[in-house]
């Protein structure tokens, strides 16, 4: 796999909507993989979260980094993060 470079605009969209580096490194490695606008690829990954966002509690989080592959590196371009099944704690 080509190394992963993460741009200072996705780093701030991740901190915002509470997505960590790794969660977004594994989308790129084994999510699913769709086509984008401009070129660009969508990763989207689900991920077990079980804690509080926002003020509320989710069961699910997805992650989806958008990235630009250029021959010698993967370049994230921004992050979307996705939550589902909200409800009470357990």
């Amino acid at each position: 796999m080509k190394p992963i470079a993460v741009t200072s605009h996705a780093r701030k969209r991740m901190h915002q909507r509470g997505a960590r580096e790794e969660d977004v490194v594994k989308a790129i490695q084994i999510g699913e993989r769709e086509a984008a606008q401009r070129g660009l690829i969508l990763y989207r990954l689900n991920l077990e979260f079980h804690r509080e966002w926002d003020g509320r509690y989710y069961r699910m989080q997805q992650v989806a980094p958008v990235v630009a592959e250029e021959p010698d590196r993967i370049v994230v371009i921004t992050v979307y993060t996705f939550y589902f099944q909200e409800g009470g704690k357990p």
